[in-house]
């Protein structure tokens, strides 16, 4: 049966983002859409093909396949599709069809061209491209959000407790100020140091209500306001104890000494801490404020490979220092070595949560006894201390401790060209490792000359990079074929989404393969992406969406453990889809579908996505 009108409002009034809107726009919008009531098996556009418009699914299923026929997703009512295509070039970036009996709504390009232009809501939901980010504040104070940096659990007292049990949970606490709350847990007053300073000079009694001497009703902020709201305020009041209030229940305190150490915090401060620690137990206090950093690098609006690149650089720095450390405490090395980082530090993208990667490449020189001897006692002083900082230890035994990678420069040119001549799967999963090594201490005319003959002897063996595009393919995009996304199963991350092996590291593969390709030297993803582009090894409309797919991801996965480490949990990269708006989690699988096309691209022998 027809559609009506009343009908077609009242579906859109249930779909994201028209229920945004109401009464005569949301009319006039309606009225704009065309209806297409298509038999099972309808083809609605081919990839390449100019798109007519916006497609909405009111019942039925659509099947979206990419350019090498293998689905994508399976779309239900409530679905669109063609976004993407419409806000690059107006061509289709999938190919469509309907799978049984199926009524769209057709939005007409022109219509959805004006609502992109006029609406900002709709603009917002789908404009697939990465907006442009905003300047990177880092640790400025001023630009910070409170939440940030605030106390998440600020010390309490009741209204009825004495001065002198105050006096006793400032002392016992260590802290300057108490919030008094209701039995609600709403905020009704602030004692301070000073306030207990004058019930002593006014020789009132210790047990004295609290309520006699608060402040009562003090002035407060909520977690969305900013570093400069708590200084003018702090300045225009005289005060130095700052409550955070959300919804009338106390959630958090700035004080004067947070503020001292939000402008302290950053990662150059830590990395010269670093620099000069006569220990590792010196470091750990430094690379305990990390997470932090992170925090307050997330909130700034920092972008993810600046947010990743400057937590590396302390790890870097941190490997340095117990580098000089071990040759200070074992004497001068026997000859020549150099350390290097692989995986995620190796490609400068670490988070708030690493592992070590590291090996050792010695002189030719070298003798077995000062292998065995010196280099092994080096590499175990390194990595203990790295363990200290919270870089625990590889759980794949990928490390300068193992034998196997603490050797001199010819064995590694053997290992490289043993792997690139018999790509087993041994092979593949170590040269996946190892094509991400970056020097970080020591003689790096050690690796210069092997890196180049290796990137040029695996791109010239088209079995040994055919053998690595296959591992690269074992790690997919967790996408659910009805357009959700696929969440792990069972065990203690059950119904989350695995930000690392699921999310960035198909990427992180498919930037790999590229560098291989093209013989690029770059270690980091995101450089290897926009150099595949410069190369020819991706076409620049697939670069531009490969490039905005990863950065989504990526920064997905940092906003997730900032909130954790904000919450006082520990930073993981599991994702509970729940935790994401209707919006974040369409924005979301359409980065999968991204970085998928692409994979299937690379599984066709194909480089480029059209």
């Amino acid at each position: 049966m027809p559609l009506s009108q009343t009908d077609l409002i009242r579906f859109l009034s249930s779909v994201h983002p028209y229920d945004s809107f109401e009464g005569d726009r949301l009319e006039s919008i309606a009225a704009k859409f065309r209806l297409l009531d298509l038999a099972a098996g309808t083809p609605i556009y081919r990839i390449g093909a100019p798109l007519d418009g916006l497609y909405l699914v009111h019942h039925g299923e659509v099947e979206v396949v990419d350019e090498n026929d293998i689905p994508v997703s399976l779309l239900g009512p409530r679905n669109s599709f063609g976004e993407r295509g419409l806000t690059r070039d107006g061509r289709a970036a999938t190919s469509a069809r309907t799978v049984g009996d199926t009524l769209l709504l057709l939005l007409p390009r022109a219509e959805f061209d004006a609502l992109m232009q006029s609406e900002p809501r709709f603009h917002r939901f789908f404009d697939r491209r990465r907006p442009a980010a905003p300047a990177p504040h880092g640790s400025d104070l001023a630009a910070a959000r409170v939440d940030s940096f605030m106390a998440a659990h600020p010390i309490t007292c009741g209204r009825e407790d004495s001065t002198a049990h105050a006096a006793r949970v400032m002392r016992d606490r260590n802290v300057s100020c108490l919030c008094v709350t209701d039995a609600a847990g709403g905020l009704t007053g602030i004692v301070t140091l000073r306030d207990l300073v004058r019930v002593l000079a006014e020789g009132r009694p210790t047990h004295t209500p609290v309520h006699k001497i608060m402040t009562a009703d003090p002035v407060s902020l909520p977690p969305g306001a900013i570093g400069a709201d708590v200084l003018q305020l702090m300045m225009e009041r005289r005060i130095g104890h700052v409550p955070v209030v959300e919804n009338g229940r106390l959630v958090g305190i700035v004080t004067q000494t947070d503020l001292t150490r939000v402008q302290a915090l950053s990662s150059a401060e830590l990395v010269g801490t670093l620099a000069r620690a006569d220990s590792a137990e010196d470091m750990a206090r430094v690379t305990a404020r990390i997470p932090q950093l992170l925090v307050q690098l997330v909130a700034g609006g920092s972008r993810h490979e600046v947010v990743t690149r400057l937590i590396t650089d302390i790890a870097d720095t941190a490997t340095r220092r117990l580098l000089a450390l071990a040759e200070a405490r074992l004497g001068p090395p026997p000859v020549p070595y150099l350390w290097l980082a692989c995986g995620s530090q190796g490609r400068q993208e670490q988070t708030g949560v690493s592992d070590q990667d590291n090996c050792l490449i010695l002189h030719d020189d070298v003798t077995e006894a000062q292998q065995t001897g010196y280099f092994a006692d080096l590499a175990r002083y390194v990595s203990d201390g790295l363990d200290a900082c919270g870089y625990f230890y590889c759980p794949g035994d990928m490390m300068a401790t193992n034998p196997r990678w603490c050797q001199p420069a010819r064995a590694w040119g053997q290992y490289f060209a043993g792997w690139i001549a018999r790509p087993n799967p041994e092979a593949q999963m170590l040269a996946s490792v190892m094509f991400d090594l970056r020097p970080i201490g020591g003689d790096k005319t050690l690796f210069e000359g092997l890196q180049t003959d290796t990137l040029k002897a695996a791109a010239e063996n088209s079995i040994f990079v055919a053998h690595m595009v296959s591992n690269a393919l074992k790690h997919t995009p967790p996408l659910g074929l009805l357009r959700g996304l696929a969440t792990i199963r069972s065990g203690e991350h059950r119904n989350t989404l695995d930000m690392k092996h699921a999310g960035v590291v198909p990427v992180v593969d498919l930037g790999r393969i590229y560098a291989l390709r093209g013989q690029i030297a770059q270690v980091g993803t995101r450089a290897r992406l926009e150099a595949a582009a410069q190369t020819g090894q991706l076409s620049a409309a697939g670069a531009r969406d490969l490039l905005d797919a990863y950065d989504l991801i990526a920064e997905t996965r940092l906003q997730h453990q900032a909130a954790q480490i904000k919450a006082g949990a520990t930073p993981d990269n599991y994702l509970s889809p729940a935790d994401l708006s209707d919006f974040e989690r369409s924005h979301l699988r359409d980065a999968f579908v991204v970085v998928k096309t692409l994979q299937s691209a690379l599984g066709q022998g194909k480089a480029m996505l059209s």
